[in-house]
């Protein structure tokens, strides 16, 4: 018999046999059944039943769409405590995530200036992803500034400037 202090049995299955010597067994439904982990249920969805939702859209969201440049590139400034929590590498991880070009470097005054470039939508999620930056980084502001400079054709972490 299982000894489980934090469990009260609500389940006795006799065997057909029962004999005296041999008590029922006792079933705890938290070990018949445990729950999933929390992170579990947090984590995205699959995308394989997609395709089986109907899509729809209005004429006007068709229209913004189609309104909406291919391609993105800012510059932005990173502020607060940024350099030596690997802030950059952070930032390299989840732009190449992303599908973004563009580069990130730390600069002599303590921020982290970086270029993205790609996808509206993707650069946008960028930017909210600076500001909460890697575990170990505080950041106190965002700076982001439209521009045309060329992202290059991958993102790279360059050297402090």
């Amino acid at each position: 018999m299982i000894n489980n202090a934090s469990c009260t049995p609500r389940a006795h299955f006799h065997h057909p046999h029962y004999h005296p010597a041999y008590p029922p067994i006792s079933i705890c439904p938290t070990l018949l059944l445990p729950l999933p982990p929390l992170y579990s249920l947090l984590r995205p969805r699959s995308h394989h039943f997609r395709h089986f939702l109907p899509v729809m859209t209005t004429p006007e969201a068709a229209t913004e769409h189609s309104t909406q440049p291919s391609t993105r590139t800012v510059r932005v400034v990173v502020k607060g405590r940024v350099q030596g929590v690997f802030y950059r590498n952070w930032t390299v991880e989840n732009a190449v995530q992303l599908g973004l070009k563009g580069w990130v470097r730390n600069k002599r005054d303590g921020n982290v200036e970086a270029l993205f470039s790609g996808n509206p939508d993707a650069v946008q999620e960028m930017e909210q992803r600076c500001h909460r930056g890697p575990p170990d980084a505080m950041v106190t502001g965002l700076q982001v500034f439209p521009t045309s400079n060329d992202p290059g054709s991958g993102f790279e972490s360059k050297r402090t400037e």
